[in-house]
C-alpha cells in the first residue's frame, strides 16, 4: 500500500499531499510511493528526522544554507531511468551523461550546505561515502576541471579529437569522412565513460533516493511548521486513539480563507465500536474524514493536525463514507455500500483496522437498515479493530460506547441567526451519551433554514 493508493477513498488526504512544498520530480515520486508504516521503530525514526529538519528550518543562521539546499533540489532531474540504463550496461548518450554530471554536482553541493550546520544526517545514512562518490562521478565527466555542470565530449578525452575537429572546422564540417571519424571516436569516449561510471551506478542511485527523501523530509517539516502539526505518540492497542484539538486541514484552510469560524474537536477511541450521533449539520461526516486523514498522515510518516495525538498503529484505514454509486457497474448506493462493508468485515477477521462508517444502511428501509447496523456493530465489537460509526438510528440496544455531537446552541453567538451564519451556532464538541436515543433537531434546523412552513407544520403533526 502506497500513499497514492489512498487518494481516491480519502480526498482530504490528497489535499495534504498537494500542500507539501516539494522542489523536485524525484521528491514527488518519492511522496507517491511512500509506503504504509506500521512499525513503531520506523515511524519514530521518521518523526525524529522531521524534528531535526524543523530545528534546521528554525535556525536563523542557517537561512542561506537552507535556501542553497532547496536551490539544488529545484535543479535536480529525476535520473532514476538513466542510472538504471547505466547499471544495465545500456550505452548512454550525451544528455544522459550531462544528467549524471549535474546530479553529482547538486548532491555534493547540497551535502556541503548541510555540513555547514552539521545537518548531514538529514540525508539518510549510508555505509558508502556518497559525497565522495558524487565528486568522483563529476570528476570523470569534467576532465578539464571546469567545475561547470554542463557536459561536452572534451578534446582531452582522446588525443585524436583536437586535430580532427580542427580539420572539420576548416572545411565547415562538410567532410563526411572526417565527421564519421569524429562520431566513431566520440562513441568510443562514451563507452569508456560508461565503463568508468558503471561501478558508481548503485551508489549514485542511492544518492538520488537520498535527495528525494531529503526533499520530502523538508516538505514534511515545512508543513508541520505552517499548520502547527504535532508529533503523534505511538501507543499499545489497549491504550486506544486520542486526539486533542483535532482539525481537518482542508476544511480549516477553507474556513480561514473565507474568514469563517473553525472548531477543533477532542476525541478518544478504544477497541470495538463507538457510535456517533448528532443532528444534521453537526459535523459527523467531517469528523470521520478528519480522523481518517490524521491516521493516514501519521502512518505515512507525517505529523498530525492536532495539539496532541496518541496513535495506535493499524494495518489500514477503511472509510465507508458518502454516495459510492457506480452506474457503470449497475450498483445502487446501497449495493455499493453494503459490498464495501461486507469486505471490511471479512478483513476485520484477520487485520487490525481503523473502520470509519458514515450512516450505514441509510438508503434502505429503516427496519432492515436498523437490523443491518445492529449486526455490523455486533460483529465489529468482537474484533480488535477500532470502529467509529455515525448513525441516526435509535434504540439499537447494543453495549457499545456512544458519543453525541453537542450541536445547535442558540446562545453561542450574539449575531442574528440566519441560514448563512448558522455555523456560528453549532458546537461540534463530543459528549458521552448514555442514552439509546438520537437527537431530533431536523425540523428545528429546517425551520432556521426558512424551509416551507406548510411542510414543517405537517411534519410536526405527523410526529
Amino acid at each position: 500500500m502506497t500513499l497514492k493508493s489512498k487518494f481516491k477513498e480519502a480526498p482530504g488526504f490528497q489535499f495534504v499531499a498537494d500542500s507539501l512544498e516539494l522542489m523536485s520530480s524525484a521528491g514527488k515520486r518519492r511522496l507517491l510511493t511512500q509506503p504504509w508504516l506500521n512499525d513503531a521503530q520506523a515511524l519514530n525514526r521518521e518523526y525524529d528526522r522531521i524534528e531535526e529538519a524543523i530545528l534546521f528550518l528554525n535556525d536563523a543562521d542557517a537561512t542561506a544554507s537552507i535556501n542553497g539546499v532547496r536551490h539544488q533540489l529545484m535543479q535536480m532531474h529525476d535520473i532514476a531511468g538513466t542510472l538504471q540504463s547505466l547499471h544495465s550496461h545500456i550505452l548512454l548518450n550525451e544528455i544522459e551523461l550531462f544528467e549524471i554530471k549535474l546530479f553529482a554536482k547538486l548532491y555534493a553541493t547540497a551535502f556541503r550546505f548541510l555540513g555547514e550546520h552539521n545537518r548531514q544526517s538529514l540525508l539518510a545514512t549510508s555505509e558508502a561515502d556518497l559525497c565522495a562518490i558524487a565528486d568522483q562521478a563529476f570528476s570523470i565527466l569534467d576532465p578539464d576541471n571546469t567545475g561547470m555542470a554542463h557536459f561536452y565530449i572534451y578534446d582531452s578525452y582522446d588525443p585524436r579529437l583536437a586535430p580532427l575537429r580542427k580539420e572539420l572546422k576548416a572545411c565547415n564540417n562538410e567532410d563526411a569522412d572526417l565527421f564519421s571519424q569524429q562520431e566513431a571516436i566520440e562513441r568510443e569516449v562514451i563507452l569508456r565513460l560508461s565503463d568508468r561510471l558503471l561501478p558508481l551506478a548503485l551508489s549514485l542511485s542511492e544518492a538520488l533516493n537520498q535527495m528525494a527523501e531529503l526533499d520530502l523530509l523538508l516538505a514534511k517539516a515545512t508543513l508541520a511548521k505552517q499548520w502547527n502539526l504535532c508529533r503523534p505518540q505511538l501507543c499499545e492497542a489497549r491504550e486506544g486513539l486520542s486526539f486533542l484539538e483535532l482539525s481537518n486541514p482542508r476544511l480549516r484552510h477553507h474556513n480561514e480563507t473565507l474568514g469563517l469560524r473553525y472548531q477543533p474537536v477532542d476525541i478518544d477511541l478504544h477497541q470495538g465500536v463507538c457510535f456517533i450521533t448528532g443532528a444534521n449539520m453537526a459535523g459527523k461526516t467531517v469528523l470521520l474524514k478528519t480522523i481518517g486523514v490524521a491516521q493516514l498522515m501519521a502512518q505515512f510518516g507525517m505529523f498530525v493536525p492536532a495539539r496532541k495525538a496518541r496513535i495506535n498503529l493499524v494495518d489500514d484505514v477503511v472509510l465507508c463514507i458518502g454516495d459510492e454509486q457506480n452506474e457503470m457497474k449497475g450498483l445502487s448506493s446501497f449495493a455499493s455500500e453494503i459490498i464495501k462493508i461486507s469486505n471490511t468485515l471479512q478483513r476485520a477477521h484477520n487485520e487490525h483496522l481503523l473502520v470509519l462508517i458514515d450512516e450505514p444502511a441509510r438508503t434502505t428501509n429503516p427496519i432492515e437498515g436498523k437490523a443491518i447496523v445492529q449486526s455490523l456493530a455486533t460483529i465489529l465489537e468482537s474484533k480488535s479493530s477500532f470502529s467509529l460509526i455515525t448513525t441516526h438510528y435509535s434504540q439499537l440496544a447494543l453495549p457499545c460506547r456512544r458519543l453525541r455531537v453537542k450541536g445547535f446552541v442558540e446562545s453561542m453567538s450574539s449575531e442574528p441567526l440566519t441560514p448563512q451564519n448558522i455555523n456560528l451556532f453549532m458546537d461540534y464538541s463530543l459528549l458521552p451519551d448514555t442514552t439509546d436515543d438520537v437527537p431530533q433537531e431536523a425540523l428545528r434546523i429546517a425551520s432556521i433554514l426558512d424551509c416551507d412552513k406548510e411542510m414543517l407544520d405537517t411534519a410536526r403533526n405527523f410526529l
